[in-house]
């Protein structure tokens, strides 16, 4: 689905993943879930694209339903996965704190459950290769993405900002689509290892200038990067049992 020029996105609001397309190639955001890879390909081929035109992967941290066709991208394409240190051993298949899920709605979960099902979430191939990253970095890799630390919902967690898509991908330092109550807006997302981490992290967004806010799970929003913390804030208020 194509967002806005160099923006495409695939996936839906329960699980996203992101392509900037330029000049140089495309560079992937997260990955979504195994039986993305089918999507992947036929959104590649809408935009006249091929797999040789890709020329990296950028996780947004190492969760199964953000590392979903890493490794076959890598092996298939050739191309690089980056992800931040902190998060490399988890993209690898590491072991990872049992964070709380906090309460939930039966619906909500059961269409996360069943689109999981769907598209292959329990066939988790982890990465065998990855390219470490650190915040700052700037990588070489079309739209120039730079990485923003963002830790809380994982040591690893980051922004990545692509000033040629007008875009930064949060991953799951947010939501604004909550899988397990299905309560939309921007909010703090769950299974987080550090609640109150992830939202102080997100004050590292203020100054960034992007249209496109770009969560791993929700709706795009349009917006001030700058506002995110106190929205989310708000919301982990309004709805606390989104910060347990």
């Amino acid at each position: 689905m194509r967002l806005a020029p160099h923006l495409h996105r695939i996936g839906n609001d329960i699980v996203a993943a992101y392509l900037v397309d330029t000049e140089d190639g495309i560079t992937v955001i997260d990955t979504g879930l195994p039986g993305h890879w089918d999507d992947f390909l036929t959104e590649l081929k809408a935009m006249g694209r091929s797999l040789d035109d890709v020329r990296g992967a950028v996780l947004t941290h190492g969760d199964s339903d953000h590392i979903g066709f890493a490794e076959k991208l890598r092996r298939e394409g050739g191309v690089p996965v980056f992800v931040h240190s902190l998060d490399a051993d988890r993209a690898r298949g590491g072991s990872k704190p049992k964070a709380a899920m906090g309460r939930l709605r039966v619906f909500p979960l059961i269409q996360f459950l069943l689109y999981g099902l769907r598209k292959h979430g329990w066939r988790t191939t982890y990465l065998t290769e990855v390219t470490e990253v650190a915040d700052g970095d700037v990588l070489p890799l079309p739209g120039s993405p730079r990485v923003i630390a963002l830790p809380g919902h994982s040591p690893g967690s980051i922004a990545v900002h692509v000033p040629e898509a007008d875009a930064v991908f949060v991953g799951d330092a947010l939501t604004t689509r909550h899988v397990l109550t299905g309560v939309s807006g921007i909010q703090p997302a769950p299974f987080t290892d550090d609640p109150e981490a992830a939202l102080e992290s997100l004050g590292r967004l203020a100054g960034i200038q992007a249209s496109w806010v770009l969560p791993g799970h929700g709706a795009p929003w349009r917006g001030n990067p700058g506002d995110l913390q106190q929205l989310a804030r708000r919301a982990g208020e309004q709805f606390p049992h989104q910060k347990k």
